[in-house]
């Protein structure tokens, strides 16, 4: 049983959901006050460093959300039976929770060799993966501020194969798709703020990402948005040291070790 049962179907919330959950998580982060002794670079180096403004980056995540709103609706009526409110036989939570990770290894995967031959291929750099490092001091609202190529390739198709593999229903999609999401956003956020959970618990967080929008990390830590798995294990992965700043905030930095 869930909140939205019989009022829309698991359907409609896995297109929208994912969307509303964005802007809410990123608009918490815009409307924060400045946090200065948790950023990861001063404001003073955002202003500088940062060649595209905010009413820019919004119209170009509106963009790639309205591509991955059709995807998703052409995929659930490919591939569901139910009607507008719908519902279909849940499995078990325990194999809810099996799909997820297979759907995170999938999604990791994809992305890793997406994300990657991307770097490696200048006219594909250039021309399409750049205008997401355009953001060099990353921020929550920037978090899907790509070409809208990349953003179909990287993000919705590769979210589609990880439904279509892990084998989840429409129900188990609108969880996944709104934490990878929830995810995705805190890896952008540029805040280093105590107690956050995918700090705790996953090595690929902001720091990790943070590294990777600055140029001496554009060729590491291309794995995202869940584990450094591929990077590991195919000698891209950058390790780092969080330093706190004398002025407040912090920097990471390449690890000496």
């Amino acid at each position: 049983m869930v909140f939205w049962e019989g009022y829309v179907s698991d359907e409609v919330m896995g297109t929208f959901a994912p969307i509303v959950v964005y802007w809410l998580y990123a608009g918490i982060f815009q409307l924060l006050p400045p946090l200065d002794n948790y950023r990861l670079h001063t404001r003073k180096e955002e202003d500088a460093k940062n060649s595209v403004p905010l009413g820019s980056v919004v119209k170009g995540v509106l963009l790639q959300q309205v591509v991955q709103a059709a995807v998703a609706h052409l995929l659930f009526l490919v591939t569901s039976e139910t009607g507008l409110v719908g519902t279909e036989i849940q499995p078990s939570v325990l194999i809810q929770v099996v799909q997820i990770i297979i759907a995170m290894f999938v999604m990791d995967t994809w992305q890793y060799f997406v994300h990657r031959y991307m770097h490696m291929n200048k006219f594909l750099y250039r021309h399409i993966h750049s205008q997401h490092h355009k953001l060099v001091v990353p921020y929550a609202i920037g978090a899907l501020y790509n070409h809208p190529l990349e953003g179909l390739l990287l993000d919705t198709v590769g979210g589609a194969i990880s439904f279509l593999i892990s084998g989840m229903t429409a129900r188990t999609a609108v969880i996944f798709f709104c934490f990878a999401v929830v995810k995705t956003v805190d890896d952008h956020c540029g805040l280093w703020l105590p107690g956050n959970l995918f700090h705790l618990f996953f090595q690929n967080n902001t720091a990790y990402h943070d590294i990777h929008h600055q140029l001496h990390g554009l060729k590491y830590n291309f794995s995202q948005p869940f584990f450094p798995i591929w990077d590991k294990l195919l000698g891209t992965h950058m390790p780092y040291d969080l330093i706190k700043r004398p002025e407040g905030g912090f920097e990471a930095r390449l690890s000496k070790d």
